[in-house]
């Protein structure tokens, strides 16, 4: 039995008595209306994006700028953190735009969970690499560094996806 927090969505606000159907139906079409969902820039989920996206620039930035003392760790080092960054970037517009309404053939979450767990392992392999490869030159450092923390902020958004996608849906289930 979990303990944990259980996710209900409703169409009723609880700040208060339910609205009419005809004033929600036309609250629900101004807010579909809108193109980019401002909610989500604020969200948990999206400053984590943010965080992800900005380590793994500075990762590259960091590696790219260095001298390098292992042309295939280095380079696998950056290809990964660049495929990363563009998935990232990629499913943050996914939700900015609220594409995924439009797009209902895919399973988002569970495409997301999926990016997420291939490159996080993908990027912790990246960056125990370039970790051991380094021979102390700052840059390289720095860039295994932030590896590891992009890295760690995936793990942390592989939870979160986890927790919501799969533990809400299994408590629903056993609620309806």
């Amino acid at each position: 039995m979990s303990h944990g927090a259980r996710v209900i969505r409703t169409g009723v606000s609880s700040g208060g008595p339910a609205a009419p159907p005809a004033a929600t139906a036309s609250s629900s079409a101004g807010s579909d209306a809108e193109l980019i969902d401002g909610a989500y820039f604020r969200s948990c989920a999206g400053m984590l994006k943010v965080a992800q996206m900005i380590s793994l620039l500075v990762g590259f930035i960091s590696v790219n700028s260095s001298p390098w003392t292992n042309y295939s760790a280095y380079s696998y080092f950056q290809i990964v953190t660049m495929c990363d960054l563009v998935m990232i970037l990629f499913f943050y517009i996914i939700h900015i735009f609220r594409i995924y309404r439009k797009l209902t053939c895919v399973s988002w979450p569970l495409a997301e969970f999926l990016h997420y767990l291939i490159g996080t392992v993908l990027l912790l392999i990246a960056s125990i690499v370039a970790a051991s490869n380094s021979y102390n030159f700052t840059g390289l450092v720095a860039g295994a560094t932030f590896g590891f923390l992009a890295t760690i902020l995936c793990v942390l958004s592989i939870w979160s996806s986890y927790k919501v996608s799969c533990i809400t849906q299994s408590t629903s289930k056993y609620h309806a």
